[in-house]
């Protein structure tokens, strides 16, 4: 019962907030390319120093919300893939298969079609794993609003999916964007870590104590060359998630109810403010026709959902996997369209592929990801009236 109510909530928070990312993208093209363009970039390019103890680091603006806040929302995915793994929809491996299955397939295939597109001289072929990943909170609102009536199935089979895809982004960014180590630093992440294993084990662990440990583990991998994402699903996984407070509450779900609004109105909010906006100054034909931008907008429209819809298919006919209760093929292809948007989670991991790069290089990273992911919702939501006009109660008929 725990876990239906938890992940109710979860839909909720993220249904409500998918749209909150979208606005402050909108505005950060808007101020990229208006008078105040200079102002903008200035303010995200302006470092601020941090200097606490021994520990000091200096970054942009822009860097301290892509490694400092974005820790927070990796922390958050670390704890939703902790709890559907043993208390929810990834605890049953008879629901697990399919959108494990279909999961592989959608950042399989996008990573096939990017690269298929950068196979030439011209090809930038860094750049595919930017069309993998799902923003689940911009796919679960546009499921929302354009699949009301789905069965709850669908649904369901999206949020399993995307936290998947979550966990497959994850590990992407430790494997490819790890530098050259600091082992000292590695090493103190490591006892860190290891003490607030221990502290899970008490029935009540100090809050204060595990936010401290969250922030030191964080402190050395931003030293050590991993990424802080890595950091953040790290602590996650060491929280209880049984009953340990009193009125039943876990530490989990207790984090998870505290840290979703943050997450979802302010953190990446931020995030999108910072990575979405670029100008449109200069921007020419074959800017949009770039082997770049053209690859993750195919990745994300095309091959997100060719490989989702393609991998259930073929799971149904082998019969080690099932469509989703209740749902028509047309209906799960207009939610394999859903997936290929990649927003903020394509965003981050643009940002890690191309850091350093020219600014023309990153501004068709940014142009693919919003072209693709724009074209994905208006695809999904397509299909999804579509099958609804088929047939109005169920879309069409299972067969």
């Amino acid at each position: 019962m725990m876990a239906g109510r938890l992940t109710l909530a979860f839909l909720r928070t993220e249904s409500s907030a998918g749209l909150a990312p979208v606005a402050t993208a909108v505005v950060a093209l808007m101020l990229a390319n208006s008078p105040l363009a200079d102002s903008y970039f200035a303010f995200l390019a302006h470092r601020l120093p941090m200097v606490v103890g021994s520990f000091s680091h200096t970054a942009s603006i822009a860097d301290w919300i892509k490694d400092g806040l974005m820790a927070v929302f990796f922390l958050i995915v670390g704890l939703e893939i902790k709890f559907e793994v043993l208390r929810g929809a990834l605890s049953s491996p008879r629901r697990l298969a399919t959108p494990l299955l279909a999961a592989a397939g959608g950042m399989f295939a996008p990573a096939l079609v990017y690269l298929a597109v950068n196979a030439g001289p011209t090809g930038t072929v860094q750049g595919w794993p930017v069309g993998t990943p799902t923003d689940i909170a911009f796919a679960l609102t546009a499921l929302a609003v354009a699949g009301r009536g789905l069965p709850p199935s669908l649904r369901l089979f999206l949020m399993t999916l995307a936290i998947a895809d979550d966990f497959g982004a994850v590990v992407l960014i430790a494997v490819l964007f790890t530098h050259a180590l600091n082992w000292a630093a590695l090493a103190g992440a490591g006892a860190v870590l290891a003490l607030l294993a221990a502290l899970s084990r008490r029935r009540r662990g100090p809050i204060l104590l595990y936010a401290a440990g969250f922030a030191l583990v964080w402190a050395f991998c931003l030293s050590s060359g991993v990424s802080t994402s890595v950091a953040g699903v790290a602590c996650a996984l060491t929280v209880p998630v049984g009953a340990r407070r009193p009125g039943g509450e876990s530490m989990l779900t207790l984090f998870m109810d505290a840290l979703h609004p943050w997450v979802a109105y302010v953190i990446l909010p931020a995030f999108a403010f910072s990575a979405a906006g670029f100008s449109f100054a200069g921007l020419t034909g074959r800017d949009v026709a770039s082997p770049v931008s053209l690859g993750i907008a195919l990745a994300l429209c095309l091959g997100k959902p060719a490989g989702i819809f393609g991998v259930t298919f073929l799971a149904h006919g082998l019969k080690i996997g099932r469509r989703p209760a209740g749902a028509s093929w047309l209906e799960l292809l207009g939610v394999a369209a859903l997936a290929g948007v990649g927003f903020t989670m394509s965003l981050y991991l643009g940002a890690l592929a191309f850091a350093g790069a020219a600014a023309d290089a990153q501004r068709e990273v940014r142009l693919g990801i919003l072209a693709g992911s724009l074209i994905s919702v208006l695809a999904g939501a397509l299909l999804i009236r579509l099958a609804a006009r088929r047939h109005p109660a169920t879309g069409i008929a299972p067969q």
